[in-house]
């Protein structure tokens, strides 16, 4: 690797330094009703997105919860010796896109059959500090 292409990679690691991110593929269910519980957290407070998913009724809510959870982990894993509390950690962003949708046919009347799409997501969320966080080291 040249000079330039490593300096580049430094900066843009230490400019990733205090985000961290998950992805969670093939979730079943509709993307729109994933959609409708992300909305619910989105650019909220780590602590506080978590207590919303907890709370919610919603199927997609749990799922969402363990997700927060293991980018909860990834950040601590990153930023290791620097507590959560300190970071002010907040859902930078967080995205739901469609994913493989399943087709199966149902009979109806008269000889026709009727097409069901079983639909799947795939969720990225991103958690990023809203201070910068300063090391010991």
């Amino acid at each position: 690797m040249g000079a330039r292409k490593r300096l580049r990679a430094e900066k843009r690691a230490e400019a990733k330094k205090g985000l961290a991110g998950v992805k969670l593929r093939a979730v079943p269910g509709a993307p729109r009703k994933m959609r409708l519980v992300t909305d619910l957290i989105k650019g909220q407070g780590a602590a506080k997105a978590l207590a919303i998913l907890k709370y919610s009724k919603k199927g997609a809510a749990r799922r969402l919860e363990k997700l927060l959870l293991s980018a909860l982990a990834n950040w601590q894993r990153k930023n290791e010796g620097i507590p959560i509390e300190e970071a002010d950690l907040f859902v930078r962003e967080i995205r739901v896109d469609g994913g493989r949708t399943l087709k199966r046919i149902r009979p109806a009347p008269q000889g026709r059959a009727h097409r069901i799409r079983k639909r799947s997501n795939s969720v990225t969320l991103i958690l990023g500090a809203r201070k910068a966080v300063e090391t010991d080291s």
